[in-house]
């Protein structure tokens, strides 16, 4: 069996490959690039594993007029970029202490060691510079049938990195086939392990959630999450009754999926501080989750935040109420956007100071209530 994709056949990337192959190192292609082109996925980053050290792919960056950067040399990593394309390149490793958050590492010449220490069993598929697989677990099988299973003992697997419980959760999502569910030893695994959550990152955390929902359909993976007290270990306040509809109305109306927007129909309270999300996230978020509790029109919350995040809010009022999305308003919240409050300053002047914000703020809300029909005119007489 062979990968293919025009990743694998660029230029820059075999330049990268003949750089270690040339000077006898061996080169294979693992990961997520080898994953999702043989899943038919976008390939978005290259990976590759090789028994060079990070030393020796340093020195063959350099015979080969290659940059390198040492992103992560005291784990064996280290980034090549090739016309401008960045590959990661890490020796074989395995690992010899783990802490639940970080490992000691042992670099390898053995691709069976370097494909035993990673999580899921879909991960561990190599393919070599001209695409052709090598499968040292036997994980086929698993990648056709779209099986999330870890590698080995699930609980050991976690134990190395606890955040490994949130990946089970997001590559069921985003790879794992609906009609299998979730992988019941996986599940009881992470069940198991839920002290270890507490030790993570909160930025971590976070990212991994974000990932988790963006994919198409993550509401079995978070119902799953929930069931197992995972849910409630990172975010103690998430409800996900509402998730489930709001990805409903997405689906039927052809709205991409959000993070934000999805984090909003989960939690009422603590995602911003748990989930250590950006100042525009948090902003954004708390905007959502306070519009949804208000009575405001579309139209109204077009105008005080634009159309996107008044269809937002539709959106998760619908969800929170079970209830079908009245199209139309999402027109009306175009309509707000658009619309220029036709009074200014300069058009009471016989006011100044408080007086005069005061009355642009009781005009402005006549012609709110109008539906921003009421004209210049109207509003001064």
């Amino acid at each position: 069996m062979k990968v293919q994709g025009a990743w694998i056949e660029d230029a820059a990337t075999q330049v990268v490959c003949d750089a270690l192959t040339s000077q006898g190192f061996q080169t294979l292609f693992v990961g997520g690039c080898v994953r999702n082109a043989l899943l038919g996925v976008d390939v978005s980053d290259i990976d590759i594993a090789t028994d060079a050290t990070p030393e020796d792919v340093v020195e063959c960056a350099r015979l080969a007029g290659l940059k390198s950067i040492p992103t992560g040399i005291d784990h064996g990593t280290i980034t090549v970029v090739s016309a401008g394309i960045p590959h990661e390149l890490t020796t074989f490793r395995s690992d010899t202490e783990t802490d639940g958050r970080h490992a000691k590492v042992r670099f390898s010449k053995s691709i069976l060691e370097d494909a035993a220490r990673r999580d899921f069993t879909m991960n561990a598929i190599y393919a070599d510079p001209a695409g052709f697989v090598v499968d040292p677990l036997n994980s086929m099988s698993d990648l056709n049938a779209r099986h999330v299973r870890f590698i080995g003992d699930a609980e050991a697997r976690i134990r190395e990195d606890y955040l490994r419980s949130l990946r089970f959760f997001r590559f069921t999502a985003w790879y794992g086939d609906p009609g299998l569910g979730i992988d019941p030893d996986g599940l009881a695994a992470v069940a198991a392990n839920l002290d270890g959550l507490e030790g993570l990152s909160r930025e971590r955390v976070g990212s991994e959630l974000k990932k988790l929902m963006t994919a198409a359909n993550p509401a079995m993976a978070v119902a799953a999450m929930r069931s197992s007290g995972v849910l409630h270990a990172v975010l103690p306040s998430a409800d996900d009754r509402a998730l489930g509809p709001l990805i409903h109305l997405e689906q039927r109306l052809n709205i991409a999926p959000d993070p934000i927007r999805r984090l909003s129909a989960l939690t009422t309270s603590d995602a911003a501080k748990k989930l250590r999300l950006s100042k525009l996230e948090s902003k954004r978020w708390a905007v959502l989750r306070d519009e949804v509790e208000t009575t405001k029109p579309a139209a109204h919350l077009g105008y005080l935040h634009g159309s996107n995040t008044a269809k937002d809010v539709l959106l998760l009022r619908s969800a929170f109420l079970e209830m079908p999305i009245n199209e139309e308003a999402i027109q009306e919240s175009n309509k707000g956007e658009t619309a220029l409050f036709p009074i200014k300053a300069k058009d009471l002047p016989h006011l100044s100071g408080r007086a005069l914000g005061e009355a642009l703020t009781t005009l402005e809300q006549r012609w709110i209530a109008s539906g921003f029909t009421l004209s210049r005119d109207e509003l001064l007489a």
